[in-house]
């Protein structure tokens, strides 16, 4: 085995100390100033941002080419871009439906609606450990299970002398 590859150089690591310490501080920095809403509860849209950022960031630590004004400058990018698009959905129904799905009706009166979990990829077993996560044993507890837009599964109980809202049209199994 070849020494170069264990190790270039002091001045490529020196490099990357410096360069991967700023470009940490910037990123942590630009990401406190976009809102909490870069950190959130991630949906696809939010989750591509992030996985992005991160792509950035590894590309700014090991291309000796990009410069860290260069790197500091993409990730800015990508968070002002994010920030433009999140600001955007909050005011136009449009841009928010173009990146956010929409919450899916999953199990409904205690049934499971099969159509629209074949459509969303979703299994019974995963209704069902939601539900133990919840503190439910059964579903005959449940008054609906909703697929929410960042993954997760809601679970509503049932109340005793209260009427469960009739589905939306093209939800039931």
């Amino acid at each position: 085995m070849q020494f170069e590859m264990i190790f270039h150089s002091w001045q490529d690591l020196a490099r990357l100390l410096t360069i991967g310490a700023a470009a940490y501080v910037a990123l942590v920095f630009l990401l406190r100033i976009s809102g909490k809403r870069t950190l959130s509860k991630m949906n696809a849209f939010d989750f591509v941002v992030t996985v992005a950022l991160g792509s950035t960031l590894a590309t700014v630590l090991l291309d000796k080419s990009i410069s860290l004004v260069e790197g500091i400058s993409a990730l800015a990018l990508l968070i002002a871009l994010q920030f433009v698009i999140t600001w955007l959905s909050v005011r136009l129904k449009w841009v928010d439906t173009l990146v956010k799905s929409e919450p899916t009706l999953i199990a409904s009166e205690g049934q499971y609606l099969t159509r629209a979990m074949r459509k969303q990829r979703v299994t019974k077993h995963e209704i069902d450990s939601a539900l133990r996560e919840h503190g439910y044993q059964a579903m005959s507890d449940i008054a609906c299970v909703v697929l929410e837009t960042d993954g997760s599964i809601s679970v509503v109980p049932k109340r005793r002398g209260v009427e469960v809202p009739p589905l939306v049209a093209g939800n039931r199994s």
